[in-house]
């Protein structure tokens, strides 16, 4: 029996330093997340998860009111911290970023490797293969834990496919048992033919 995950990425959301988990989505980011809403809203929804982060949660609210769906929040789900709490230049985050999926093993100082970050998110998105098979389940997500997640059941999914990733962005995962059978840009009318299925 297929089940299918919705990757929704979350809107855009200025960064605040130290406001990881409390930042808003911007006035862009309000209005894309209305289109997510419009997207989304010829699926067929059947259960609502995110990430405790707020720009996260407020990019998939207006799906939950739409199919009267309660968000079940978890911490598994958030964000994978690059470094310790401290400010971290650009160039120096991408450089991190490829570095951490061409070594799962490698974070900087403070930080979470993408194989600690796997160990804590999929045995959850397993979990909820399990106990919804059979359903559509959307998840309120972050880029780099989306692409962990993804790494984990297709290697293909690495530095490359989060660099092409947008502001929001959403993904259809369509799974049979444990295993990814399909994935699928919904956000883009053009899929990305090196990534997708």
């Amino acid at each position: 029996m297929k089940t299918v995950i919705f990757m929704v990425r979350h809107a855009e959301s200025p960064f605040r330093f130290g406001q990881e988990r409390t930042r808003k989505l911007s006035k862009q980011g309000e209005l894309d997340a209305k289109l997510i809403t419009d997207i989304m809203g010829k699926e067929n929804i059947d259960i609502m998860v995110s990430s405790p982060y707020i720009r996260a949660i407020q990019t998939i609210e207006g799906l939950s009111s739409n199919n009267k769906l309660e968000i079940q929040v978890f911490e598994e789900l958030k964000e994978r911290p690059l470094k310790g709490n401290y400010k971290l230049p650009d160039e120096e985050r991408q450089t991190a970023i490829k570095r951490s999926f061409d070594d799962l093993d490698y974070c900087l100082p403070g930080g979470e490797t993408i194989k600690q970050a796997q160990t804590r998110v999929i045995p959850l998105i397993q979990k909820l293969l399990s106990k919804y098979e059979g359903k559509n389940i959307v998840i309120g997500t972050h880029g780099i834990i989306m692409t962990a997640i993804l790494n984990y059941y297709d290697k293909k999914y690495g530095y490359d496919f989060w660099n092409s990733t947008t502001k929001p962005d959403i993904y259809k995962l369509t799974f049979l048992e444990n295993k990814i059978q399909s994935v699928k840009r919904l956000w883009k009318l053009v899929d990305n033919p090196l990534f997708l299925q």
